[in-house]
């Protein structure tokens, strides 16, 4: 049987557990299953009941909950030692005042300072000096009052204003380029245009690094943003997007297209998986 908690994706038992805690009779349905469907924003209650229950679940969260936020992705991509840009990462203010005068050695401006959580460029900022960069480590202290830490100071690339977003979906990939020439941003709620087709050579470059990651960590639904800087064509992996925009896949309707997809193939393998015994 298989079993989906997806609104939007049906199987031989749907299930919806949004809104609520996931329950005994959760637990049974996947316990009864050969895989498990989740959505993107599942609780995370109803993930660990799943990968606890089953062995097969959609999607991978693994890497997320074991590396959270934007300072765990940067651990994760020093654990696989892939390209990205230089970071120096911090769980509390604290370890950044006790380095201070060692770090600010390593420093060079403009940097790029980030908070470990938020979405759409709302909490990276461009820093061009020293006195910036105290500024927003002291909005750091007044954010861990509330309970949010971690952040982290990282190398700026001058990247033509040009990131690219690569979506994979199991085994499925979609790019596309974002492009603001005049802005530090290049997020496409902050008015960034959309590219396609240009610069091939580097789309493919990229996806072959995404897919040798992806294989090393399990991660099968995400969106993955790459930056190349201006004079060199080495991909630098920059945030994996667990929960991403649509508008440029084409949509809500065409990034469906493309969920439905790669669980159709995920199926296919869980299946050949299943007839050899595993």
């Amino acid at each position: 049987m298989i079993l989906s908690f997806h609104p939007m994706i049906e199987a031989d038992k749907n299930i919806i557990c949004a809104g609520r805690e996931p329950g005994e009779s959760d637990r049974k349905a996947i316990q009864n299953a050969r895989a498990v469907i989740l959505p993107q924003g599942c609780r995370m209650s109803l993930y660990q009941m799943a990968v606890q229950h089953c062995q097969h679940v959609f999607p991978n969260y693994d890497a997320m909950i074991h590396y959270p936020g934007k300072t765990g992705q940067i651990r994760l991509f020093q654990k696989w030692q892939v390209p990205h840009p230089k970071s120096l990462v911090f769980d509390s203010v604290d370890q950044w005042i006790q380095s201070r005068e060692q770090l600010m050695a390593q420093i060079q401006f403009p940097c790029v300072f980030k908070f470990s959580w938020g979405g759409e460029g709302h909490t990276v900022y461009y820093i061009e000096s020293e006195k910036q960069l105290d500024t927003h480590i002291q909005l750091a202290q007044k954010y861990e009052k509330t309970g949010q830490h971690g952040f982290l100071v990282q190398e700026y690339i001058p990247c033509q204003g040009r990131s690219l977003r690569m979506v994979i979906v199991y085994q499925t990939v979609a790019s596309y380029w974002r492009v603001q020439t005049d802005s530090f941003y290049s997020n496409i709620s902050r008015g960034a245009t959309v590219e396609y087709d240009t610069q091939p050579e580097l789309i493919e470059s990229a996806k072959l690094l995404m897919i040798d990651f992806c294989q090393k960590t399990h991660i099968n639904l995400a969106g993955f943003d790459f930056i190349f800087h201006e004079k060199y064509q080495t991909p630098l992996f920059l945030e994996i997007n667990y929960f991403f925009g649509r508008k440029g896949l084409g949509g809500g309707e065409a990034f469906y297209k493309l969920l439905v997809s790669g669980i159709k193939d995920w199926l296919k393998g869980v299946d050949i998986k299943s007839n050899n015994g595993r």
